[in-house]
């Protein structure tokens, strides 16, 4: 089966990049300045920021379905993503997959988990695969398996 993988789209997040620290924080929000190209991933362009890029860390509503599955947490958005589009990649991977380890996470239309795995991001291909072509499987989740942050949607193109 053929799958798109889609970053989060930026309009949402340009303008908490205006706010003030004050402001960002009476929402939850912290500015922060990546220390290291690794560690600090975008969920909008699915790219790792570079040392020195702002990021906003923030809360995000991940699974927003009606019923125990339901899920948010936190996610990383660089400044510099504001100026591009959502990223896609159609039947491929994103660059950041190879050095993660991911939980995989497949649900159904109505927002019931049906199956997971836990993959090495270099050997993630597969697994998709596998978990969309399964049936009544909708579109998976993928998770940072270790700081177990949402890192993005896969759906059947």
């Amino acid at each position: 089966m053929s799958f798109v993988i889609r970053g989060l789209p930026p309009e949402p997040f340009r303008p908490l990049f205006a706010l003030d620290d004050a402001a960002l924080a009476a929402r939850n929000i912290r500015r922060v300045i990546a220390d290291s190209d690794r560690g600090f991933p975008c969920r909008v362009t699915l790219q790792d920021a570079r040392h020195g890029e702002t990021l906003l860390l923030l809360p995000y509503l991940h699974h927003d379905v009606a019923g125990p599955y339901r899920a948010s947490g936190p996610i990383y958005v660089r400044e510099a993503a504001m100026q591009g589009g959502t990223a896609e990649f159609h039947d491929q991977l994103p660059p950041s997959f190879p050095r993660r380890l991911f939980s995989l996470r497949a649900y159904a239309a109505d927002g019931l988990m049906r199956d997971a795995e836990v993959v090495d991001g270099v050997e993630a291909m597969p697994y998709l695969q596998r978990l969309l072509d399964q049936p009544g499987v909708a579109y998976l989740h993928v998770h940072n398996a270790r700081p177990g942050c949402y890192a993005c949607r896969v759906d059947p193109a």
